[in-house]
């Protein structure tokens, strides 16, 4: 158990990619599903908690590159799961990839990753666009942050005052940075999804990449790089 993670929250750690599990009552919720070894990683982590003993109800996916997708239609099956993902990353989950610019080495990536790695397709069961509420763990908001790709999204507790920020930064070493331009389907929105997050009322950011620092230590980094980004000249 990281001591740094309320007890409600647990971080699912692997050496690509973290994601996290919520306990609403006596119902687990999946924020994304990992990567290489999600499941296995996942299983172990809810038997530390404790937490083995209660269901797995849905699945939120806060954007579709396979290394947040790659287990969702396993659990989904396994454990009964609904899903609910962004609406504009749909090809994804179909198993495609179409990215502009710098971010075809990514496409690429993906294109020979799904069949290597055992990628099932899936379809959502809802659809989630900006500012959607989703009745759980007493309501999370889907926030559009796009920029990594044109669906990601963010989701925004009002009650905890936390974002789950996805792919938004990287926070290791002290440090929050932007994500490489060859994951960035449209690098240039990224700043201002930054300060769009921002905007929201916060105690502390989640995000998918990062150390084991707590979630106020994150939004302190983030700060400082929307600092940065404002700061900066357009990335245009």
């Amino acid at each position: 158990m990281n001591l740094a993670y309320p007890g409600h929250i647990l971080q699912v750690r692997a050496p690509a990619i973290n994601f996290y599990v919520l306990r609403d009552q006596e119902e687990l919720y999946l924020i994304d599903a990992g990567f290489i070894g999600g499941l296995r990683l996942m299983q172990r982590a809810l038997v530390r908690r404790n937490w083995n003993q209660f269901p797995i109800r849905g699945i939120i996916v806060t954007h579709g590159h396979l290394d947040h997708i790659l287990n969702v239609k396993t659990i989904a099956r396994r454990y009964g799961a609904w899903i609910a993902a962004p609406r504009l990353d749909a090809e994804q989950y179909a198993g495609r990839s179409n990215y502009p610019g710098q971010a075809r080495v990514a496409q690429w990536l993906e294109t020979f990753g799904r069949p290597l790695l055992g990628f099932q397709r899936f379809t959502p069961d809802r659809l989630l666009d900006d500012g959607d509420m989703l009745d759980v763990w007493q309501g999370l908001q889907a926030v559009h942050l796009p920029g990594h790709t044109a669906g990601h999204l963010g989701l925004y507790s009002p009650e905890r005052r936390l974002l789950f920020s996805g792919d938004l930064f990287v926070s290791y070493r002290g440090a929050a940075r932007l994500p490489p331009d060859i994951f960035n389907s449209d690098p240039p929105q990224i700043p201002t999804s930054v300060a769009a997050a921002l905007r929201l009322q916060l105690d502390g950011v989640l995000p998918n990449h990062c150390d084991p620092s707590p979630p106020a230590e994150h939004l302190r980094r983030l700060r400082l790089l929307g600092a940065k980004l404002a700061s900066s000249p357009s990335r245009d």
